[in-house]
């Protein structure tokens, strides 16, 4: 089931992790998923799904992650992401690698919120109270990794009461096609829309 039902100047798009890091081809994280980007469209997609929410006065959140030395050498209990991420020095603060991408970046009067650490963005950021702030109940969750910060946050937002909308085509999955054939398939059941860029576009800009 799937409810497309929004009400116009509440929806939100939330951007996770749209930085060199992933997205530039020098970035440490492009390799991985270039294929998937390339067959999916994903960065196509972004920039479109980006666009359409300003043309639409769309609130917009950009969720970056970013780590300092201390955080790379001084964490006790380090999960498998984590040292994959900590060993190869990703999204390493205050470097280009953590920097929006310049097709992905904030535009003035968009939404920085604090860079995240963990993989749900709303666990230690102030995203949660960003959204509120804004007046936003319909969260539009975008951006990577579709298989960890995505989906966690998205799963957040939706226990948290906020109506969530995930994508098919503006993210891609950590494994392959695999992988992002069983990120889909979970999707409906942790969101309450899991659509194209087109279709929630369309949807949005019909929302009374």
């Amino acid at each position: 089931m799937s409810s497309t039902d929004y009400e116009s100047g509440r929806i939100g798009l939330l951007l996770i992790d749209t930085v060199n890091e992933v997205f530039a081809e020098k970035g440490k994280s492009y390799a991985e998923f270039k294929d998937e980007f390339e067959r999916i469209g994903t960065f196509e997609n972004l920039k479109r799904l980006l666009a359409g929410a300003r043309a639409q006065r769309m609130p917009v959140f950009f969720a970056p992650m970013s780590f300092t030395e201390e955080d790379y050498t001084t964490w006790r209990y380090i999960c498998g992401i984590q040292q994959e991420m900590y060993d190869n020095r990703l999204f390493e603060a205050g470097t280009w690698n953590a920097d929006f991408h310049p097709d992905l970046s904030p535009e003035p009067g968009e939404i920085v919120v604090s860079p995240h650490k963990n993989i749900d963005v709303i666990a230690t950021t102030d995203l949660d109270t960003q959204l509120r702030q804004h007046g936003v109940q319909y969260v539009a969750v975008a951006g990577m990794v579709g298989t960890m910060c995505v989906e966690s946050t998205a799963r957040t937002a939706m226990e948290r009461g906020y109506h969530v909308t995930t994508f098919t085509d503006a993210t891609a999955a950590a494994g392959g096609r695999p992988a992002y054939d069983a990120m889909i398939l979970r999707y409906p059941l942790i969101s309450h829309a899991t659509l194209t860029v087109d279709d929630f576009l369309d949807a949005t800009s019909h929302a009374p």
